[in-house]
């Protein structure tokens, strides 16, 4: 009798766990795993609780923190911009000493055309000064406030400047083409000039001291039937000044 009685509790213990997982499965399929979802969310919500949660003052902080990396990143860009700068100018030929300057308007539909820079009359900038930077001529005064300048860029599609190729002196002028790039059209019809001639201003110039580095010839076009032009690859970053150097030309090289 006792026997009977275990076999049929064990039988009857199976066939409800048979049951259970049964009618589990059917609730699953009828809920679409839901049933599933809202018993994880309720085992979990006091987990969720124990999770790191920052203070206001915490990300206060945070953000503080990112801000003062980024300053620290802007003033090293600066600071190198500067030394380079400086390293340029004690390698200038000119006697006069520069004022230094610091790009602070451009407009992006005039970004190839003009800048404006943080130092004018009070600094004893005038118009008609060269404004220079690492790797050459930048362009030329035009206008000038007691605080600012305004300097239109040898970039600029108005801008003439007379230069030479440093390797053989064939003249021309340097036109600007609103990009990193300049026309170099020649006075002679068939000039001395190859891919790679390093270009500088003119001593025929009535703008700019003879001698300061404008760019590298990028490409020819010697069959043009009114004059002969080349591409030149402006050495100056135009497209990203920040600190510059400004001369007086009348103190430039005799």
């Amino acid at each position: 009798m006792v026997t009977v009685r275990r076999w049929w509790n064990s039988k009857l213990l199976q066939l409800g766990l048979v049951s259970l997982v049964v009618s589990s499965a059917w609730m699953l399929r009828q809920t679409q795993g839901y049933l599933l979802l809202e018993m994880y969310q309720i085992i979990g919500s006091p987990l969720e609780i124990l999770r790191y949660h920052p203070s206001s003052e915490e990300r206060l902080n945070q953000v503080r923190l990112l801000e003062l990396e980024t300053r620290i990143a802007d003033l090293e860009s600066q600071n190198e911009q500067l030394k380079n700068l400086l390293g340029y100018i004690e390698r200038s030929p000119f006697k006069s000493r520069p004022i230094p300057a610091r790009v602070v308007g451009r407009s992006a539909d005039h970004w190839w055309q003009q800048v404006i820079l943080n130092r004018g009359s009070n600094a004893g900038i005038r118009e008609g000064f060269i404004v220079k930077t690492y790797g050459g001529l930048v362009g030329l005064v035009e206008t000038v406030t007691p605080n600012t300048s305004r300097v239109l860029l040898i970039s600029d599609l108005k801008s003439q400047v007379g230069v030479k190729i440093n390797r053989t002196s064939s003249q021309g002028i340097l036109r600007g083409d609103s990009s990193a790039e300049a026309v170099l059209e020649f006075y002679e019809k068939v000039p001395n000039v190859q891919v790679g001639d390093l270009v500088s201003t003119s001593p025929y110039s009535q703008k700019f001291p003879p001698g300061v580095p404008v760019g590298r010839v990028k490409s020819l076009d010697l069959q043009q039937s009114v004059a002969s032009v080349a591409k030149v690859e402006l050495f100056p970053p135009i497209a990203s000044l920040d600190w510059v150097a400004v001369y007086p030309f009348v103190q430039l090289n005799d």
